[in-house]
């Protein structure tokens, strides 16, 4: 045929007039579209070699299916907006409605000798064609159900999120709905929750070690939730939030509060201790999912003070304090730049983060313009004008405190207290301050608290000078790129490097600065991700779907991963359909940015839609129902997918570049397809130089396979995509 391109065509009964829709909407989900897309069907006469459109509305018009002169097709053109069947007279020219389905559309319907199937909200029709008479299939399948027989499935695979234990021992992480814990090396893999058809998330442990807390669906709404991380007491939920989505949360150092932020960009802290959630702030900038999900806080050693970064109004991010004593938040930075990734030092000291300053224009070859990649630089900011600057000139004298020096490395032979001398963070060594000669007192550092003040395990309060913040900034001397994950331990700051744009590198090392030697460490060659333990001593990295926890020291190997193949979980296939249902309810209803859906009766929706789930037996019916769900809300860019289906394999197929012909019993060039005579990089494999295959040239095998003229070429093709063959050819 000559018709360029289409899908879903009928030839009619007389053989002489072809229709077909020049594309299709019907695997989109997108209910009651009204545009450029919108499918028509047109008719072509083999005959007289002509085409006509013969719906031309901005209404969706499919399936085209000829019976006799009429030629019915799928349309939702009618009031109701819903998809029915249409007829259409070839003699007359005009167009009917032959059915009035209003709460389903109609899918995929099919014609045969005497009537068209389809299906509409689960159940199967069939049309008379004679009387144009609708009438319901009783369908009676024996079958036993195997495809919702609870069982147990691995889970590694499904890995979402993980989180290092406070002293590197084991991890959590989050696969499949469920918690776990594992191992560094030694122990059991352990399932914390088993509880298939609950979807918990973003499991993060406590910095005392001794709980876990997550999300979890399990009263409908997410909510949060602890657990005792040796597993041995039941879960707690700890909030009553309703309706909305939460990310992480991040424990302060005391483990009795958590930070996170909400869909509707909303930073809240719950307090343990109180049993309540307070807000903090709102962002005023839209955040996607994708920002939402990378989100971090980060608290000073003594649990008081809050970090983040959010937009502003200059679109830039800006470095935000909160002040959990006094409930006051401050803006520290200006926004100017993009300044991101807030991370307190242990002692309290300093505030470290990344700010997007450095400025190495590229221009470009192919017009006037200019870009500006790897423009991150990591920043330091003295948390009180009396501390100096972590790259302060150094001098080495008796008494002086290095900045980043190691408590180890101090060498203090009058020493009596280790508590002593605390100035923030955790506690450090030194002479107790009423010992020591106020002429000797180091000028420029505030006297710290007695340490009887100071509890067991806690650290000293740290004040920080709000104002003036930003001018006691300095940066640091790793060169402007691509950073990630900072996080500020004992002297040092550890990132993720992310490779220079147009370097051309595909290596992602995780690094650290050192303040004491200030020079630049690399702990593992090449990460996808990592954490930091609590102590500051481990990391938790990640290296294609590998874990492993290793040392902050440099040169280390993802040698010895966790069996994280040994993760496995109890799959109850339709209570997780339920959990999905429920998730895509909630998803749309919170992040959807009509508050009144277009007009759709949500709820409504919500229980026409969740019977069809519990109608659904395999994941392919579950995909379709959550697709005609979200299609309800007449909008693009929703879309459902993946899941446990039963899928056969398959094989790439090579490909020639060529148009077929067959002659004489035998498959001959037709057509050798070529670019533009200037694209060297995209030509057909025959247009290669010195390949001397022309066309009207004969493919008589491939690899030795013979080509028959009676079967479709391209099988002898399985299986070669990018690997060079031996062709037969003759002329």
């Amino acid at each position: 045929l000559i018709v360029p391109y289409g899908e879903f065509g009928a030839l009619s009964d007389d053989g002489r007039q072809f229709a077909y829709m020049p594309q299709s909407q019907d695997f989109r989900t997108w209910k009651r579209y009204r545009g450029g897309w919108a499918p028509d069907i047109w008719v072509f006469d083999l005959k007289a070699v002509s085409a006509k459109n013969i719906t031309a509305s901005d209404a969706n018009d499919a399936h085209p299916m000829w019976h006799g002169d009429t030629l019915y097709f799928m349309s939702d053109r009618g009031t109701s907006q819903r998809s029915n069947l249409w007829a259409y007279d070839r003699k007359a020219g005009g167009t009917r409605q032959v059915t009035d389905f209003a709460d389903f559309d109609i899918t995929f319907p099919a014609i045969g000798p005497k009537d068209i199937v389809f299906q509409a909200g689960g159940r199967l029709y069939l049309m008379d064609l004679a009387t144009e008479k609708v009438g319901e299939v009783n369908v009676q399948v024996v079958t036993d159900l195997a495809t919702l027989k609870p069982r147990i499935e691995k889970t590694a695979a499904l890995i979402q999120s993980a989180s290092v234990s406070p002293s590197g021992k084991r991890a959590t992480f989050e696969a499949r709905g469920d918690v776990y814990s594992l191992p560094a090396e030694h122990g059991p893999v352990v399932n914390l929750t088993r509880s298939s058809g609950v979807a918990e998330r973003s499991p993060r442990w406590s910095p005392d070690g001794k709980t876990i807390a997550y999300w979890t669906d399990r009263s409908g709404e997410y909510e949060l939730a602890i657990r005792p991380a040796d597993g041995t007491g039941a879960e707690q939920v700890v909030t009553k939030l309703g309706r909305g989505f939460r990310y992480a949360p991040f424990w302060s150092p005391n483990s009795r509060k958590l930070a996170f932020i909400d869909q509707a960009m909303k930073v809240r802290v719950h307090d343990l201790d109180k049993k309540q959630t307070i807000d903090v702030d709102q962002s005023g900038a839209w955040l996607s999912h994708g920002p939402l999900s990378g989100f971090t806080f980060e608290w000073s050693p003594d649990s008081r003070w809050l970090t983040y970064a959010r937009p502003v109004e200059s679109t830039n991010t800006a470095i935000f304090l909160y002040d959990t004593r006094n409930a006051r938040l401050h803006q520290v930075t200006t926004g100017y730049f993009a300044d991101t990734q807030p991370t307190f030092d242990p002692d309290g000291k300093y505030l470290f983060y990344t700010s997007n300053r450095s400025f190495e224009p590229v221009y470009s070859d192919f017009d006037n313009s200019w870009s500006y990649p790897n423009s991150t630089r990591i920043v330091a900011v003295a948390l009180r004008r009396d501390v100096p600057s972590p790259l302060a000139e150094r001098n080495d004298m008796e008494g002086e405190e290095k900045p980043g020096e190691k408590d180890s490395e101090k060498k203090d032979p009058e020493k009596k207290d280790p508590a002593a001398g605390a100035t923030g963070g955790k506690a450090q060594e030194g002479q107790k301050p009423e010992e020591k000669p106020a002429s000797e007192a180091k000028p420029q550092e505030k006297p710290a608290l007695p340490p009887e003040a100071i509890k067991p395990g806690e650290s000293a309060p740290v004040e920080i000078d709000v104002n003036g913040f930003e001018p006691r900034a300095v940066v640091l001397p790793p060169k402007a790129g691509n950073y990630q994950g900072l996080h500020a331990i004992k002297g040092k700051v550890v990132y993720r490097q992310l490779p220079r744009t147009g370097s051309g590198d595909d290596k992602s090392p995780v690094m650290y600065y050192d303040l004491a030697e200030r020079s630049e460490k690399t702990i593992l060659a090449d990460a996808d991700g990592f954490g930091v333990s609590a102590d500051g001593k481990k990391v938790l990295a990640s290296n294609e779907r590998r874990f492993q926890i290793l040392d902050i020291k440099p040169d280390q190997k993802l040698d010895k991963p966790m069996r994280t193949a040994e993760m496995e979980g109890p799959v109850d296939p339709r209570g997780e359909w339920r959990q999905m249902f429920a998730d895509t309810y909630r998803f749309e209803r919170d992040y959807f940015y009509d508050q009144a859906m277009h007009g759709v009766d949500w709820e409504r929706m919500r229980e026409q839609y969740g019977r069809l789930i519990e109608d659904s037996v395999t994941r392919w019916d579950v995909n379709f129902v959550l697709g005609e769900f979200i299609a309800e809300l007449n909008a693009s860019h929703t879309y459902r997918g993946g899941g446990d289906q039963e899928q056969a394999p398959s094989r790439g197929v090579g490909l020639l570049g060529v148009d077929w012909e067959v002659a004489n019993g035998a498959y001959r060039v037709k057509h050798i397809v070529r670019g533009g005579q200037w694209d060297v990089e995209v030509r057909s494999p025959l247009a290669e130089p010195g390949v001397n295959v022309k066309e009207g040239d004969y493919v008589l095998a491939v690899n030795g396979i013979p080509l028959d003229g009676g079967r479709d070429p391209w099988f002898a093709f399985q299986g070669l995509a990018n690997q060079p063959v031996t062709l037969t050819v003759n002329s």
